[in-house]
């Protein structure tokens, strides 16, 4: 995953994770998938369809949130979040993916879990979200990630990694799609550098020329 790491995270195993102590904090996410036959336009192959969701303050992540170990288990802890967020979807161990430590002011291990779903069964997920008691307060709304480059080398992927993620959400983002051989790892560095150049260049209209 080089081509398109984040260096300041360091992913270690769930059993490392379970062994740091009591000042670490543990947050539980749901990446939530399905293959797509479909075809944007009538020939854009959709490939995959990934659900993430807008938080209330602006930013993209994936479902889920801070779980506290005092109390329950990973998997208990990310199923309780989801049901406020979701509805009944229930994870178990069994779809666990990855854990990510962040170290800084806050020292908080990510951990990632990814169910692939059908298309029926994530559009129902969809439509339960609408209903969810966190919709439209926490939760602003579900959307599907654009897995596709379109000619201009901008549009689709490279435009939605350039939006806002919240903490780890993108790296675990980029982290799924190559481990679950979604996007090829290539593909993945070139969505990533296209995405980089747009926010270089958008930066660079906002700040005064230099004299």
């Amino acid at each position: 995953m080089s081509a398109v790491a984040v260096p300041e995270l360091k992913q270690i195993s769930r059993e490392e994770a379970m062994r740091l102590g009591p000042g670490w904090s543990h947050s539980c996410h749901a990446m939530l998938y399905a293959a797509n036959p479909g075809q944007l336009f009538g020939r854009i192959p959709l490939r995959f369809s990934v659900l993430m969701q807008m938080r209330f303050d602006g930013l993209l992540g994936f479902p889920g949130g801070f779980v506290d170990r005092r109390f329950w288990s990973l998997e208990d802890g990310l199923n309780r979040v989801l049901g406020l967020g979701l509805g009944g979807l229930r994870l178990t161990e069994a779809d666990y993916l990855s854990s990510h430590l962040t170290e800084g002011p806050h020292r908080v291990v990510a951990h990632l879990y990814a169910r692939q779903l059908t298309l029926e069964q994530l559009h129902a997920v969809e439509i339960s979200a609408v209903h969810s008691r966190d919709h439209g307060l926490e939760v602003l709304g579900l959307v599907r990630v654009p897995l596709y480059t379109q000619k201009d080398r901008a549009g689709g992927f490279p435009n939605f990694l350039s939006n806002a993620f919240v903490s780890t959400a993108k790296c675990q983002l980029l982290f799924a799609l190559q481990a679950l051989h979604m996007m090829p790892a290539e593909k993945l560095a070139e969505a990533v550098a296209a995405a980089t150049e747009k926010q270089k260049k958008a930066l660079e209209k906002l700040l005064p020329a230099s004299s």
